[in-house]
């Protein structure tokens, strides 16, 4: 099972819509209410009607040392995409204002990240507007 982590803490998945991968999606599966999955090589210029309109995109991380899932984000709001951006499964708490800062709306977790991470370690990173390392150190 998956928690959704916000600035608000831990909640239960609320996207009934599920997800289908980008290929699945591209290639004519029907998908009315679902979000697109998106791994982080996946070409944006190339769907970008799609993605843009798209309900909600998860992105996938590989790990948590990867951190292309970030600008993938980034480039996803900067074309203007306005939607429910989910970072997947992947993050640690420590990287939770970095993956608000980039753009996603939510983290989704599972049970076994929970239980090591619990919600005080990723509540304490919510204030992410509040310390921005480069903002401190232009002044």
């Amino acid at each position: 099972m998956t928690l959704i982590v916000t600035d608000k803490g831990f909640g239960q998945d609320d996207f009934t819509g599920g997800f289908v991968a980008l290929e699945g999606i591209s290639a004519g599966a029907g998908c009315n209410d679902c979000g697109i999955d998106l791994s982080p090589s996946d070409d944006l210029n190339a769907h970008r009607d799609l993605l843009l309109n798209a309900r909600a995109i998860r992105i996938s991380f590989g790990s948590f040392a990867d951190g292309r899932g970030f600008t993938t984000a980034k480039s996803l709001r900067l074309m203007g995409y306005t939607g429910r951006l989910r970072a997947g499964a992947g993050l640690i708490a420590d990287q939770y204002a970095m993956a608000r800062r980039a753009g996603f709306d939510e983290v989704e977790i599972t049970d076994e990240l929970a239980e090591r991470q619990p919600e005080g370690q990723w509540l304490f990173r919510a204030d992410w507007q509040a310390y921005d390392h480069q903002s401190r150190l232009r002044g």
